[in-house]
């Protein structure tokens, strides 16, 4: 796919304002191959550019995350680690 899922740019979008900085992805859409180097499972939704491995400039993971569970209650998919952020506009809730 070559395209950025577009639910997913508006969740970006929306975490960029909520914070009023910048959202550096470090990862975004992945071919098959590197997802599996990455260690992403065989349904990642990084093959489907519906995901991001995010940083906020200047605020914690755990802000962001806390923030992402907030807005979307029950809806997309959002991954904790202690210094990113992945987040993914599947059409199902998923947390981990």
């Amino acid at each position: 796919m070559d395209t950025v899922d577009v639910t997913l740019v508006h969740i970006l979008e929306d975490i960029r304002c909520h914070f009023g900085l910048p959202v550096i992805p470090s990862s975004g859409n992945r071919c098959y191959q590197h997802n599996l180097d990455e260690g992403g499972g065989a349904d990642s939704q990084h093959l489907l550019s519906k995901a991001a491995d995010i940083d906020v400039v200047g605020v914690g993971a755990s802000r962001v995350q806390d923030y992402f569970n907030e807005r979307w209650l029950k809806q997309h998919g959002m991954g904790r680690y202690k210094s990113f952020t992945h987040v993914d506009s599947r059409d199902i809730y998923g947390r981990w």
